[in-house]
């Protein structure tokens, strides 16, 4: 019996940091452990005893690249306690802002971070002397989202005009106008990226992943639904502690979220796509069979189309909301606080966030529980890592290692969201 260790130090181009360890037993990989080793960042824990208002500014911190989708679960949260709806414009105008970060964050993952392992380049940096104006259409594309964040988040990063109940301010309809010029050529841009990396060579893999995602009757779902899967689970969000768990691992400061009956699931653009396809625009679907996509997708590597075809329905549904805007007579509806709990899930870039808020009878809150995207992936990427590292294992460690980082770079981990990349240790046995 012979045992063998292979390390990854540090994972590039992921968001925080972490490490692998591939322990090998007779010939094949016996365990895959994905350590995150950033400190705790203690929210939860801070939130308790700040007022409701403070706390989807709070919650903003978590992540500089999503950070309207903490503040979106954390105002459905405080207004499902408190009783409250935000239906109408104010609806609209929470779901465009929501658009512009799916269009800036999948534009950076997509060419920025993932399109370099497809084409053998070691960072984009190196990739765009050779494909310039691939990187400068996928900047663009950042930029369009990051200009619909600013116009309805007072800033780019970590908005600072939602509040519980709406916005502090709503933008007048004249000055939607120079973002549905932007976004027209960011949807053709979008086009041509769906296309491009369509062209990549994929590994041949189908895994068979449970999805869960949210779902909604008439729309594609970005902040509202019920909780489904793709064997059978159908919930309302306040049911989720009652079907899912978090555990702690000994190897990483990050929890791992389960089904409690079966084990890992995949929550993000795959599952998003495949439970959600009938609701994309039947243009959008036609382009996804272009791209070599059927109504479900089960190879991870082809995370990267679906990301790119959610860019171009972000872009579309941003240009209706624009096209249909009036705007609303108030900014916020009104809150009254009162002692409750209440419950928010919303579709982040990287997928499904849960948010739980038991608030004291003065609006404070009383105790809070987040359950992130990456989270809840975490035991779904080492089950992947297990299966397709075991018929590397002959190959050099660097084509191991770096094999390993392009499966991790799948789901586009938020490493610092999950802690409450990449050192690949190899153990043979």
């Amino acid at each position: 019996m012979t045992t063998r260790r292979i390390t990854v130090d540090y994972m590039a181009r992921v968001e925080g940091e972490g490490s692998l360890d591939l322990h090998i037993e007779n010939g094949r990989v016996s365990a895959a452990r994905l350590g995150i080793f950033e400190p705790p960042r203690f929210f939860e824990a801070f939130l308790r005893g700040r007022g409701f208002a403070e706390t989807p500014d709070i919650v903003a911190r978590i992540c500089g690249i999503c950070p309207v989708a903490y503040q979106m679960s954390a105002v459905h949260a405080l207004e499902n306690a408190f009783g409250v709806r935000v239906e109408g414009q104010l609806r609209a105008l929470r779901r465009l802002i929501y658009c512009g970060e799916w269009i800036e964050s999948h534009a950076l993952h997509v060419v920025m971070l993932h399109a370099p392992d497809f084409l053998g380049y070691p960072d984009a940096i190196r990739m765009a002397a050779e494909h310039g104006e691939r990187v400068r259409s996928a900047l663009a594309l950042k930029k369009a989202g990051n200009s619909i964040i600013r116009l309805l988040g007072g800033r780019e990063i970590h908005p600072v005009n939602v509040r519980v109940g709406g916005f502090y301010r709503v933008p007048a309809r004249a000055e939607l106008a120079p973002l549905a010029e932007e976004l027209g050529r960011a949807r053709e841009s979008a086009v041509e990226l769906v296309r491009w990396v369509a062209g990549f060579a994929f590994p041949r893999i189908e895994r068979d992943y449970e999805f869960v995602a949210l779902h909604h009757p008439h729309e594609y779902p970005l902040n509202e639904g019920r909780l489904v899967s793709s064997r059978g689970l159908d919930l309302d969000i306040a049911d989720f502690e009652s079907e899912f768990e978090e555990r702690q691992v000994p190897h990483s400061t990050a929890l791992h979220a389960l089904l409690k009956r079966r084990g890992a699931y995949l929550v993000g653009p795959l599952a998003r796509y495949a439970l959600n396809f009938d609701r994309l625009p039947e243009g959008i679907q036609a382009l996804a069979r272009e791209a070599g996509l059927g109504p479900v997708c089960r190879n991870p590597f082809q995370s990267i189309v679906v990301r790119a075809l959610e860019i171009l329905y972000a872009c579309e549904e941003a240009l209706a909301i624009i096209a249909a805007y009036q705007p609303p007579a108030v900014a916020a509806v009104p809150v009254e606080p009162r002692a409750a709990t209440g419950f928010g899930c919303t579709e982040a870039p990287r997928g499904t966030l849960w948010h739980r808020y038991e608030v004291a009878a003065d609006g404070s809150i009383a105790d809070a529980r987040i359950v992130p995207p990456t989270s809840q992936n975490q035991p779904s990427i080492e089950a992947d890592l297990e299966a397709l590292a075991t018929p590397l294992l002959d190959q050099p460690e660097e084509v191991i290692r770096q094999r390993c980082e392009l499966a991790i770079r799948n789901y586009d981990p938020c490493i610092s969201c999950s802690t409450h990349f990449l050192r690949l240790a190899l153990h043979r046995i």
